[in-house]
């Protein structure tokens, strides 16, 4: 279609990190989510969905975890419907500096991995709920009015499985290491990294490759990330 002005609108750019949610005349006390997604064709499904909602309305969308909490100071949403493995930020992270900064604003995971150490941390993190992205919409619906109703809502059969699991056995510093030789760098690489000594990654990595069971840090960071402790 032309505009009046005789040009034709450019489409909106698919690299912009934010995308604001058209307002339209849902009531007043409509349930503001703001949306966290890396892909886009899944993003503007959820919104699409969600949208359909008489009671809840999609204020903005983000594909990047490092705009998060300035787009919730900005937009104001009830909800922040978070993914956790994001560019930039990840979603628990990002759970967790909400949680200081804007305290209004309830947390849901929706994430594709559903690791019992994923859920253990976004629970420490403050999430009020944790879902995994396989659930009818309606379930998702449901579980943003739950949330917002003062009740955790978690996937039944995740709960069974990190009750089960126990906790992370690794220290915040061992993780630490483990993250920062995942590209391979050396001892010395990840101890200027960490403005720590040789010795003392060492003594980490050794204590991390322990506490898996595994037989290298590349064994151990896999683990790791298997069970959702990094």
């Amino acid at each position: 279609m032309t505009a009046p002005s005789g040009r034709v609108p450019r489409p909106a750019s698919y690299a912009s990190p934010v995308t604001e949610t058209p307002h339209d005349h849902r009531p007043a006390g409509s349930v503001r989510v703001l949306l966290a997604e890396d892909q886009g064709m899944m993003r503007g499904a959820l919104a699409l969905l969600l949208g359909m909602e008489p009671d809840i309305e999609v204020v903005a969308q983000v594909a990047a975890g490092d705009v998060i909490v300035d787009t919730a100071l900005a937009h104001r949403p009830d909800v922040a419907l978070l993914d956790i493995e994001l560019p930039g930020l990840s979603g628990l992270d990002a759970a967790a500096e909400l949680r200081e900064r804007a305290p209004h604003c309830k947390v849901l995971i929706l994430t594709t991995f559903g690791r019992p150490g994923y859920l253990r941390r976004a629970m420490d993190a403050g999430a009020a709920g944790f879902l995994v992205k396989d659930g009818p919409v309606e379930e998702l619906a449901s579980a943003i009015r739950r949330v917002i109703a003062g009740e955790t809502v978690v996937d039944p059969a995740l709960a069974a499985a990190a009750l089960g699991a126990g906790p992370s056995p690794l220290s915040a510093r061992e993780c630490d290491v483990l993250r920062a030789s995942a590209d391979g760098a050396t001892v010395a690489d990840v101890a200027a990294r960490l403005h720590l000594s040789g010795s003392t990654v060492r003594n980490y990595l050794s204590a991390a490759i322990g506490k898996t069971g595994t037989r290298n840090r590349a064994e151990a960071l896999r683990q790791a990330r298997h069970r959702g402790w990094l």
